[in-house]
């Protein structure tokens, strides 16, 4: 059985946050999110890091995070290019924006022949959600998997987020998958905004997808086709992005993909906005006092 491989999006730009959150650290000892990241991969088993990235941030990116795990695991680095994946499309000379989470994970297509778990870059997912995922990409099933968290437990006191509700069956499976892009805390509850500015009350208990999947290699041929298609009708638009989410939903409703759901107890938090970082910092430093990680990952 081959160690599954974690797959790391960190090729955002970072607007509302100010700058690159994904290298910005969090921990006593620098670390960043993607440090307790990895070194939860690592301990559930993952073999292999593959970090997509921007071609301008390569040497920063390198010498602040990839030199910290290159003697410890296997890691490879690829390009979120705008070009790269769109044979027979012209990328609009104005278009500076990413094609989206679909294209990033496309961009490993190449260095990945295993099982694999895509994560961002800037979120924290718990020890847990790794064990659940490793657990699942190692077993006889061959649905696809995503871990599962509750809306209330992943929202930021800063400011709206987008966050892709999940509708669950009774066997587990996910049904559909909702790309929400204006929600905002109110109270215990929450609201949604959309872009018309009609809003949608949310009782805070619905399950929400942070981006944490677990996939076989087959998903890229799948993933290709789908963005080919999302080229065709929105290439034009310099804005537009070809979300993973939005992807897998297409493919469960058309019976292309089964996707487990796999729920997780474990306490997400991000840095959307740079005003989140601090919560971040407390909630690393609460966890180190609890045992749950060493006061100095790499020592």
């Amino acid at each position: 059985m081959i160690a599954p491989t974690l797959l790391v999006l960190a090729a955002g730009m970072g607007s509302r946050y100010g700058g690159l959150k994904q290298v910005d650290p969090v921990g006593p000892d620098n670390e960043t999110i993607m440090d307790y990241s990895i070194f939860d991969a690592r301990r559930a088993g993952f073999g292999k890091v593959v970090f997509v990235i921007r071609k301008e941030m390569e040497q920063t990116f390198k010498k602040t995070i990839g030199a910290r795990y290159e003697k410890r695991v296997a890691v490879e680095y690829v390009f979120q290019e705008l070009a790269k994946l769109t044979a027979g499309f012209q990328v609009p000379a104005e278009r500076v924006k990413p094609w989206g989470t679909t294209h990033a994970v496309l961009m490993a297509s190449s260095v990945i022949q295993g099982p694999f778990t895509v994560i961002n870059s800037d979120d924290f997912y718990g020890a847990g959600s790794y064990r659940a995922l490793a657990h699942h990409l190692g077993s006889n099933d061959s649905a696809y998997a995503v871990v599962g968290y509750t809306l209330r437990e992943t929202l930021s006191d800063f400011g709206s987020v987008a966050r892709a509700v999940c509708q669950v069956d009774g066997n587990g499976f996910l049904q559909d998958i909702c790309e929400l892009k204006g929600i905002e805390r109110e109270g215990g509850h929450a609201v949604n905004t959309d872009s018309e500015g009609r809003e949608t009350k949310l009782t805070g208990n619905e399950i929400v997808s942070m981006n944490m999947w677990g996939f076989t290699p087959r998903v890229f041929d799948q993933l290709r086709k789908s963005f080919q298609e999302f080229l065709k009708h929105h290439g034009s638009d310099l804005k537009a992005e070809c979300y993973l989410p939005t992807t897998l939903n297409e493919l469960v409703h058309t019976g292309k993909a089964h996707v487990r759901v796999l729920p997780s107890a474990d306490s997400w938090f991000g840095v959307t906005y740079r005003e989140d970082r601090d919560y971040a910092i407390q909630k690393i430093r609460r966890l180190i006092e609890s045992g749950a990680y060493p006061k100095r990952l790499w020592s």
